[in-house]
This record gives structure tokens, sequence and C-alpha cells, in this order.
């Protein structure tokens, strides 16, 4: 009999959620065929067999918790052909072998890989952060996942410790979706507008390098840093993730464009790997795209800000003492005020906003 355990995930983490089984008792299966699905604080990875056989016992409910090294999965090996002369050895499905009918019976820990998602989780997503677990006369009760555990932590983390101040400008987007647009082909559609605010955010940090750090309330001391790995706020299947696209001090627009393409959409179908999600110095948040105009954000801890984007919209405007529409968006930043006063977060976001209503004198001096 080879039992499969729970393996070390790394960073740090000592348990996991069980969120799907993807074989059961009585099923064979192959070496490295992915088998359950499981959750940690960071993301949602598929746990391979290195066993080859019949499954005879699932160790762990869907949506219950286990410590790494807690038993899994047991795989009974296929019987091996009876052997025509001498003994021989049969393959037990794991990376090694064993004499046939010695009982020898294996348990290991194996890698990990990321999950893809499947038709049927898209067909019948798990609630976002939350599973329900019991329903009484009280309404329904539900236990965060994983990542939602560690989510909550973060964010109650946050507003015990930062004294936190936000400020909020409107700002005239029509000069930058007409240049947007004016580079866009059949061929290449260009850059997006997050691309663009996402270069604007790194330029604005490079003038107001206090917002890119964390502050170390043990020796009242503000860190900075000078690589700028910037973190997109991202809505996933699985709740609110920021996978953060390293080096952004050293990227055009357009290579912008391809990382944060990249990362958002592997952030979606909930395959990032906890490295991408670690390590950011700041973070965008682009809730414009859940239809709203503005947000006070919670600072993503241990960061000292968060710059928020509200959704663009046909507004009227002044311009050269005449009402026109223009294209406008709410900027909303978030920040530590134990690092700065007021003067200097204002500052940041003025530089953000004349660089989106002036895109093209922006992009010059980048």
């Amino acid at each position: 009999m080879n039992t499969l355990t729970l393996p070390d995930l790394g960073e740090g983490l000592t348990e996991a959620e069980i969120v799907r089984w993807l074989v059961a008792e009585g099923e064979d299966v192959r070496v490295d065929q992915p088998v359950v699905e499981v959750e940690t604080a960071k993301t949602v990875v598929e746990v391979p067999t290195p066993f080859a056989g019949r499954v005879v016992g699932l160790h762990g409910r869907e949506g219950e918790t286990l410590p790494v090294g807690a038993p899994l999965i047991s795989v009974e090996p296929a019987a091996a052909p009876k052997p025509a002369a001498a003994p021989a050895v049969a393959e037990s499905g794991g990376s090694g072998s064993v004499l046939v009918g010695s009982g020898t019976e294996a348990t290991v820990t194996v890698g990990r890989r990321l999950r893809p998602r499947t038709a049927a989780a898209a067909k019948h997503p798990t609630p976002v952060g939350a599973r329900q677990t019991a329903r009484g006369n009280g309404g329904r009760r539900t236990s965060l996942t994983a990542s939602g555990k560690a989510a909550a932590a973060n964010f109650a983390r946050s507003r015990a410790e930062i004294p936190e101040a936000t400020i909020w400008v409107d700002v005239d987007a029509t000069a930058l979706v007409e240049l947007r647009e004016a580079g866009r082909s059949p061929q290449d559609p260009g850059p997006g507008l997050l691309a663009y605010l996402a270069g604007f955010v790194v330029a604005a940090l490079r003038e107001y390098p206090v917002f890119n750090g964390r502050f170390d309330a043990s020796r009242q001391e503000l860190i900075e840093t000078s690589a700028i790995n910037l973190g997109i706020a991202t809505q996933g299947e699985r709740g609110l993730v920021v996978p953060v696209i390293r080096g952004a001090e050293s990227m055009s627009v357009s290579t912008l464009d391809r990382a944060i393409g990249d990362s958002v959409a592997r952030a979606r179908a909930g395959r990032l790997t906890a490295a991408e999600l670690a390590d950011g110095t700041f973070t965008l948040n682009n809730y414009g795209g859940l239809g709203v105009d503005g947000s006070a954000a919670i600072i993503n801890h241990p960061q000292v800000a968060i710059l928020g984007i509200g959704r663009l919209l046909d507004r009227p405007w002044v311009v050269d003492g005449e009402i026109v529409v223009r294209k406008v968006a709410q900027l909303s930043f978030v920040f530590d005020h134990r690092i700065c006063d007021g003067g200097t977060a204002a500052g940041f976001v003025r530089a953000v906003a004349d660089a989106i209503e002036h895109p093209v004198r922006a992009l010059a001096r980048r």
C-alpha cells in the first residue's frame, strides 16, 4: 500500500485546504496524475500522485484543512503478472520499485503543479473567499477558505496598524483615450489603458520614492526600495489577489502591458504561484472594472500606499471656458500618514493625474 501525503508547498505554509478531489475510491490512477486540488493562503494547486494503481482511500473531506505531512490518498499497486522463471521485480508506480509480495508500504511527499481550471470548475464556482458549512434557523454559516483567512488577517492588520488617509481627484483622460486609440490597428491592439496608468505610476514613484517601501514600526523607520515591484489588484475566481510585476521601473509601457495581461489572466484562472504574489512594493487597483467610481481601499500591508482608479465615464467638463463632454475617471490614493504629510501625497496624485491628462508629454519624459 502506498500513501501520498500533503507535500510541503513552500513559502513557510504549514497547512492547506482540500478544495476538490479529482479521483474517487476504486479509480485507477497513473504516475503524475493530479488527484486533488488544495488551497493555501497564497494560491490553489493540484497535487499529483507518484504512484500508479487503484485508489483505496481518500483521507479528508472537501473543505477540510490538513497539516503538511498528513495522508491524502492511499493507492494499491496493480497486481504484477506471474513470473515465468526467476522472481521478478514489479513496478510500484512510484519513483522506485518494490519486490512482488514483499508487503512494502511507502509514504512519500511529492511536488506540486499549478491548477488549470476545468470546465466543471468554471460551471460550478466555489463562493469567493468562503464556503458554506451549515444552515440553521440564524441563516447560513460559512467558513473562510485558506486564502480568505489570509486576506482577512492582512486587512485587519492593515486597518489596526496603519493610520491611513485618503485623497482623490477627478481626471480628464480624453487625451489618453485618444492616444491609445491612435496606436491601435487590426494587427496590433497596442497597450491597454491600465498599462499606461502603470507606467505613469512608476514615473511618479521615482519622483516620490517614499511611497515605494514599507514602514518599520518597531524602529520607527521608513524603508525605501529602488526596485518597483508593482502589484495589480485582480478579482480572481477565488477572491482578490495581487500579482506582482517585478522590476516595473525598467519596463516600457508595451512591456508592462504584456506583463500585466499575463499576470491578470493567470490570476483569474487561479494559476499564480505563491512567489508571483509576494514582495510587492506598491499596489494599483483598477476597481473601475467592477463598475464603481471610487473606493477608499485598504493598504496592502506591509506596503504604505495604494492607488485606485474608477470607471471611465462621459461627463461634462469645462475646457477653455466651455462645457464639453470628456472621458473622466476618479483617482483615489490611500497612504500611511506616518510616512508623509498630505502635501507629499497630493504631489504624487497630481503627478499621476497630470500624466493622464497630458500623456504625450509624460511619455516623452520616461
